[in-house]
């Protein structure tokens, strides 16, 4: 096996276990009372780093660039695009333009977690927590 291939397997296997992770994680706990930055700090700091700049802890086992999500507004002229964040984080909605999915699905495992919970309307929990989320990811933008 050469060293790329097994440097995809690596990386394969280790988003795997986060997936599985979070999803274990996600769906044994309540994050109705989580902020928008405690929600960044379970869900997105491992990849995105403690401050949005893409060099968290597994950031460097991947072969694409982990966004730097403090610049979001800059690389859309500097107008925050909140519903297609929004978009991205949730994952169910297919995004062409966006790429390839290397980023979990959180929108299923918050829905799963909502359900689970036995909220009456898990889908609008879901879409709350998705929001606090990507307003905290406004907050955090730079020029």
């Amino acid at each position: 096996m050469n060293a790329h291939v097994r440097h995809m397997f690596l990386v394969i296997i280790v988003a795997m276990i986060l997936l599985v992770l979070a999803s274990v994680s996600a769906s044994a706990r309540d994050f109705s009372s989580y902020t928008g930055g405690q929600l960044y700090k379970r869900f997105c700091s491992s990849c995105h780093g403690d401050y949005g700049r893409g060099d968290g802890t597994v950031a460097k086992s991947f072969k694409i660039e982990v966004p730097d999500l403090t610049r979001i507004a800059h690389r859309h002229g500097g107008v925050f695009p909140a519903e297609q964040i929004s978009k991205i984080i949730d994952g169910r909605t297919t995004l062409p333009a966006h790429g390839s999915r290397e980023m979990p699905v959180w929108g299923f495992e918050l829905y799963l977690e909502n359900q689970n919970a036995g909220y009456p309307d898990p889908q609008r929990r879901t879409d709350d927590l998705i929001a606090r989320l990507t307003e905290y990811l406004r907050s955090i933008q730079i020029e």
